[in-house]
């Protein structure tokens, strides 16, 4: 991307960002960090995803806050919510994505990779980058709440802060009997929260398919690498890119699911016996069983643990899905295009 392109809607990002309190100091300089390591490349769609995924991610937490508030309580205080996102929030939904970015920026560079356009059957790096996005953005992370990494970011963002607005009570997805559980518990989902995460993951979908460089078909060539992809060539005409957003929508959605399980297994969720309400850790963090504040005197313990495992905080969560759904949607394309995964090697 060019950078006097990048540099001033970069700058914006992060006054925006710095303007709402959205991220702690240090979370500004990860989010300033990884908007560079986009804007890098010299395809604009990775640096657009990332605004996209920001943008819509901050609008779709900003409906009814309040209302969100109410429903679960902070680990150090009385509201509800996870407060300013840190650095390592940052990095753990973005990471994943960055590397693979930099590493094809690297090899389009080096002439290792085709800069001007996505062949069928092309890069495996891409593949990783979109499907990441659109899970995260699907993602349930138990409140009934891109490729692709950003695919399964968005799909968790959506189905996290849309989900938990839903009147019907969030089910465990790892229970047998798909028992009812608190909003804001990990692996707890509606369908509400999975129809949102789908709809987030197909904002990245389309965003992707409008911007990214496809190598387009030449219909007057006699050529069989420019026909396309579904004849055995290695261009995109419309049915290869319909195709593209459809799976892409469900790889998201999919990684919405696969990061509620990972919560409910692997994440406590502790919830305050005197109101029922889930206890939510600041910055993703750990939420500690016995609360700090209670009296030195309590016999009784004022939280208890609802679901899950203290294996992993929110934030392990998240990186641990981001790898899953942006190194397996490289390792399904692999097997469906025939292309080698040591091919992502430099």
């Amino acid at each position: 991307m060019h950078p006097l392109i990048a540099t001033p809607f970069i700058l914006i990002l992060l006054l925006r960002a710095a303007t709402n309190k959205s991220l702690t100091p240090l979370g500004l300089l990860a989010a300033a960090l990884t908007a560079i390591a986009h804007a890098l490349h010299p395809w604009s769609v990775f640096f657009a995803l990332l605004a996209v995924f920001y943008l819509t991610g901050n609008a779709a937490t900003k409906i009814k806050a309040d209302v969100k508030a109410r429903l679960t309580l902070s680990s150090n205080s009385g509201g509800g919510g996870e407060g300013r996102r840190t650095h390592v929030q940052v990095f753990a939904n973005t990471a994943v994505a960055s590397g693979l970015i930099l590493l094809h920026a690297w090899k389009v560079g080096s002439g290792r990779a085709e800069g001007r356009c996505w062949a069928w059957r092309g890069d495996l790096e891409v593949v990783g980058v979109v499907w990441f996005f659109a899970s995260s953005f699907a993602g349930a992370d138990g409140v009934g709440w891109g490729y692709s990494q950003y695919a399964a970011v968005a799909a968790d963002t959506f189905a996290s802060e849309l989900g938990i607005l839903s009147r019907e009570r969030p089910r465990l997805i790892t229970s047998p009997t798909l028992r009812e559980v608190p909003p804001g518990t990990n692996g707890g989902v509606t369908f509400l929260g999975i129809l949102a995460g789908f709809l987030g993951s197909f904002v990245i979908a389309l965003t992707s398919v409008v911007l990214l460089p496809f190598c387009p078909v030449i219909e007057t060539s006699m050529s069989s690498g420019l026909r396309p992809g579904f004849e055995g060539g290695h261009s995109w005409a419309l049915g290869e890119k319909m195709a593209f957003v459809a799976f892409v929508t469900a790889w998201g959605g999919l990684g919405s699911l696969v990061d509620s399980i990972l919560g409910a297994l692997l994440q406590e969720s502790v919830v305050d016996v005197r109101t029922g309400k889930v206890v939510e850790g600041r910055g993703g963090q750990k939420v500690l069983v016995t609360d700090s504040k209670s009296k030195k005197d309590d016999k009784v313990s004022s939280r208890r643990v609802e679901t899950g495992r203290a294996l992993l905080d929110n934030n392990g969560v998240n990186l641990a899905m981001a790898m899953i759904m942006g190194f397996g949607g490289m390792g399904v394309a692999s097997w469906i295009w025939g292309v080698p995964l040591k091919s992502v090697l430099p």
